[in-house]
């Protein structure tokens, strides 16, 4: 039985994202920036929340968790190295490390970059990869910690993930993400496909998101900082792929 997937908007343009197992009657939220739509969705769907798995530390993904948790007793999941910034965690986790949550081998990728101690969840047996403000749809987080070396491995490690993996981001930001992709590469025609529906989802008020691995690799300027057609449009043909990736990251901030 396949689990199930529930984005809840959440504050101006977060999501929180609920996984159910109906087989083990389990169920997962990552990040919470708000409580109340969370314990909506939960009772309007009868489900009893297990686990609160935290990307990072960041106010907006955290904020709601407490009291998550003191309202239906889940575990509080996150990163051991930002245990000091996060709510009281009941299982403090690392890169590599497996967690068994229903019948799902979660494995924690660590991606720094926008924070240091940022992580993502990879439910492998279901193709879906939380990402946190590492990877997000068409883009990637803003550098807040960490160095474009550092974000620029995590990327590689989730574009790493089969192609068919559904990426779960924590905010709806896919349309800002495209019109920057486009500014680099105007007319470029997996680019316009891309945001055409996209602006059809949000005009139906519909989440843009999951989004596969395999579109991401295909549009995301952020996961094809070596690509020489990429290079050369913006103006540095013959670059190495770590100088493109940090003035994306820099043209990004600007614009």
């Amino acid at each position: 039985m396949p689990l199930e997937l529930v984005a809840i908007p959440c504050l101006a343009d977060n999501y929180a994202w609920l996984v159910h197992d109906a087989a083990t009657d389990t169920t997962v939220v990552v990040d919470a920036p708000e409580a109340a739509p969370i314990l909506h969705e939960l009772y309007a769907r009868g489900w009893k929340l297990s686990h609160i798995l935290l990307t990072h530390h960041h106010a907006d993904h955290i904020q709601g968790a407490p009291m998550l948790e003191a309202a239906t007793g889940a575990r509080m999941i996150g990163a051991d190295a930002d245990a000091y910034r996060l709510p009281p965690l009941t299982e403090a986790v690392a890169p590599g490390d497996v967690i068994p949550i229903g019948m799902q081998a979660v494995e924690v990728i660590g991606v720094p970059g926008h924070t240091l101690g940022h992580l993502a969840y990879h439910f492998a047996g279901a193709g879906l990869a939380f990402t946190g403000d590492s990877l997000m749809g068409w883009g990637c987080g803003r550098l807040f910690e960490g160095t474009p070396a550092q974000m620029l491995g995590s990327l590689h490690r989730l574009a790493a993930l089969p192609a068919d993996t559904r990426i779960c981001p924590g905010h709806e930001y896919t349309l800002s993400n495209g019109r920057f992709a486009l500014s680099l590469e105007p007319g470029k025609p997996e680019l316009v496909a891309r945001m055409k529906a996209a602006q059809t989802l949000r005009m139906e008020s519909r989440p843009t998101l999951p989004v596969t691995l395999a579109l991401e690799r295909a549009t995301n300027p952020f996961l094809r900082s070596a690509d020489p057609a990429l290079a050369a449009a913006i103006g540095m043909a013959g670059a190495d792929e770590l100088a493109v990736f940090t003035e994306l990251r820099a043209r990004k901030d600007r614009f």
